[in-house]
């Protein structure tokens, strides 16, 4: 298979359709070799329009192309940005923001996809990201506060312990609600102010592991 050509096809055919107008993220996605992050056996099928399973639980996946460009241009990361993100999978979204901050922390709680997320990253030469195992439905306290947060799973609802480790002005990007449908959301952190919430679209991931007990934000 020629990876190159699939990875264009990919960005023309899946990602551009969805009127992406951040074509610096198109760019990347064309960069950045998805097929790289993908488990082996899955290589050949990178670029479907699909989520990739990581292990034996049904979260354990890669996120599909289009989830993982339509996160990067709503969150509009900048070059002086930390980022934290939620759930490793494979590496690949934590590569991408990589390419846009200034530094990404991704926490993963299995430590066998953490170990593959962090080979990844290694083998892609990706200096400025690092896996840590633990459980993100605390967030990461250790490295807050982060102008950019991504949980990279479905949650019932965002934690405040989460929230409360964005910096004024930050953003936090969840798919949140219940089965089957959810809804990806784009949360601005603004000094003395609540949190603005945009609903972007609609969607469906499953549950990230530990956030059902998770105490929730409220507006």
């Amino acid at each position: 298979m020629d990876m190159d050509r699939a990875r264009r096809n990919m960005v023309n055919q899946q990602i551009r359709p969805w009127d992406m107008a951040d074509q610096s993220v198109l760019e990347l996605l064309s960069r950045v070799r998805r097929e790289d992050f993908a488990p082996s056996p899955w290589r050949n099928l990178a670029f479907v329009d699909m989520a990739l399973p990581l292990g034996e639980k049904p979260h354990q996946t890669m996120l599909e192309p289009k989830m993982e460009a339509r996160f990067l241009e709503a969150l509009t990361v900048m070059p002086t940005d930390k980022v934290l993100e939620i759930g490793a999978g494979s590496g690949h979204m934590a590569a991408l923001l990589a390419a846009k901050a200034e530094y990404v922390v991704s926490v993963e709680i299995d430590a066998d996809v953490a170990g593959q997320a962090r080979a990844n990253l290694c083998r892609a030469g990706v200096e400025n990201a690092r896996v840590e195992i633990a459980d993100g439905s605390a967030g990461f306290i250790a490295c807050a506060p982060y102008d950019v947060i991504v949980i990279s799973g479905g949650v019932p609802e965002i934690p405040s312990v989460i929230l409360q480790q964005l910096r004024p002005g930050g953003r936090l990007l969840a798919v949140v609600g219940q089965p089957p449908l959810l809804r990806a959301e784009l949360v601005r952190v603004l000094a003395g102010q609540p949190p603005q919430v945009e609903v972007l679209f609609e969607t469906c991931l499953p549950y990230l592991e530990n956030f059902s007990t998770a105490p929730a934000f409220s507006l």
